[in-house]
């Protein structure tokens, strides 16, 4: 394979990549707490021997979307929504993890857990424990949650310590690999749920625009394969 070969298959690789994300978030426009995600291209120069350098194109990195999805009324004593910067804090078996989905459920021990079983924690990292009959629960918007009137804990919010190392694990659930760190300013609405930030429409565009350039490109592929035959036929009579 020639040079325009090669480059035109590192850049169909990158495009599957992103075909992969947009697909993803398509799939996830009504997921409630998701974050869009995108593909960053990048270009490096590479040289094969002696021969002239090669330019080749690299998809290898996630772009996370952190902008701010529409809160949705649903009345829920247990459902929150973060307004602002910030993620709820999960106790998962792998570890701590990042996420804006707001459904929570008191577990049969007490402690508020998402829909997976994850305990939600607080300010202080500790779990979030709500007394059996123990009256009618309120949300204050700094996080500070009430039982019956009685102050029991303050629902935390983080952000992951360095932007650039923060991975979506799956779901709407992120890894921060250097760390969380406290959010200030930011407030939580009792009763609302934080939907998706996927405008569904505009994935659906892009996803068009992604399949023709590379339709386009496996097209050059198709018809530098058939020049390469015809080629070795000739040599070969």
């Amino acid at each position: 394979m020639d040079a325009a070969g090669y480059t035109t298959l590192t850049r169909q690789s990158g495009l599957m990549r992103e075909i992969q994300a947009i697909a993803n978030n398509i799939a996830n426009s009504s997921t409630s707490g998701f974050r869009r995600e995108g593909v960053v291209f990048s270009e490096y120069v590479q040289r094969l021997d002696d021969s002239p350098s090669l330019s080749m194109a690299r998809a290898s990195g996630r772009n996370i979307d952190l902008t701010q999805g529409d809160l949705n009324i649903t009345g829920g004593s247990y459902d929150f929504a973060i307004q602002g910067e910030g993620f709820f804090l999960l106790e998962t078996p792998n570890g701590n993890r990042l996420s804006r989905a707001g459904s929570f459920m008191p577990a049969a021990d007490g402690n508020l857990v998402n829909p997976d079983g994850y305990r939600l924690l607080d300010a202080g990292g500790a779990p979030i424990f709500v007394p059996p009959d123990a009256g009618p629960v309120a949300l204050a918007t700094d996080g500070t949650l009430s039982a019956g009137g009685t102050p029991i804990a303050r629902i935390g919010l983080w952000a992951p310590q360095d932007p650039t190392a923060l991975r979506h694990e799956g779901g709407t659930l992120f890894v921060s690999d250097a760390g969380e760190v406290p959010v200030e300013g930011s407030s939580i609405f009792q009763g609302q749920i934080e939907d998706s930030n996927v405008n569904a429409f505009s994935e659906i565009s892009r996803m068009i625009e992604v399949q023709r350039a590379y339709q386009a490109g496996q097209s050059f592929l198709d018809k530098e394969d058939e020049r390469a035959r015809s080629v070795i036929q000739t040599l070969g009579r």
